[in-house]
């Protein structure tokens, strides 16, 4: 399902004309064989030309690559855009916990997508390297934050978790190139955290942003950003495909930090150990 996954994940970057073909795409995908770019067209209300410029700028030839590709997309999930269980049609609550998985895991793929292996790399290398981590998330951002800090700990890696400004500032007053800024923040808008990163981005090795597939101010200061996509018309459920393909990155990059070295792996047993240790009654 690569090619509506890409038009998923890419849908926040592209203009209201382009937004509406690809709302169409998605939700008659199993339509699309039956429909040239022209008729896809006049169901739109746009021109031709629209449709071809849409496809190409998905790095298709042209309409008919892309929907070819949808096609095959669709042959791979015996006919269905998702997916379908069996327990869908037998219980309504079934249903319910389908559709959410179904739904996470879509978000949990765009966001592979939007993370390319060598920047996953690039990030995994200067964590690794770095003298001490600043990590820092506002207000529900300090959750996965707060969560990932502990992880860098498990390491062996010295993080340094603030859940405010003012102090997260003061902190890094003494920060070098070999440290790291490690910043989570869903919208990416906070001007606070803005002027954290203006202030400290020449005297520290490495920015990374934590953010949504969305262009803001904080991915755009960053050297290395992490990029979440999620998309759901529903407020309830929107921040739920949010949190589980962050959760699904963050672990990927824990997964890998622990692979790297034989040593950062034997730290996260032998931390976990004392963690029970310390924890037992």
């Amino acid at each position: 399902m690569s090619s509506l996954l890409r038009i998923r994940a890419e849908r926040d970057q592209m203009s209201a004309v382009e937004r509406r073909i690809c709302d169409y795409i998605l939700e008659n995908a199993h339509f699309l064989r039956d429909y040239s770019s022209q008729q896809l067209a006049d169901a739109l209300g746009i021109s031709q030309s629209s449709i071809v410029k849409f496809a190409q700028k998905l790095g298709f030839k042209g309409y008919p690559d892309l929907k070819f590709s949808i096609g095959e997309s669709l042959a791979r999930n015996g006919g269905e855009a998702l997916p379908v269980s069996t327990t869908v049609r037998d219980h309504p609550h079934a249903r319910t916990s389908d559709d959410l998985w179904q739904r996470k895991s879509a978000a949990e793929q765009e966001t592979r997508l939007l993370n390319p292996p060598e920047q996953i790399d690039a990030i995994a290398r200067a964590l690794l390297r770095a003298n001490a981590v600043f990590v820092i998330g506002l207000g529900e951002d300090g959750i996965p934050a707060r969560a990932f800090a502990m992880k860098l700990s498990l390491l062996g890696i010295l993080a340094v978790h603030h859940f405010d400004p003012a102090l997260m500032a003061a902190g890094l007053s003494g920060a070098g190139e070999r440290d790291v800024l490690l910043v989570f923040s869903e919208q990416g808008q906070q001007p606070m955290l803005g002027r954290i990163l203006q202030d400290f981005k020449p005297h520290i090795g490495a920015v990374i942003s934590v953010t949504r597939h969305s262009p803001n101010p904080l991915r755009m200061q960053a050297h290395h950003a992490l990029l979440v996509s999620a998309h759901d018309e529903r407020p309830h459920i929107a921040p739920l495909l949010y949190q589980a393909a962050l959760q699904h990155l963050l672990d990927l990059l824990f997964v890998l930090l622990c692979e790297a070295r034989k040593q950062r792996r034997e730290a996260v047993g032998i931390n976990l150990e004392r963690m029970q240790e310390l924890l037992r009654p």
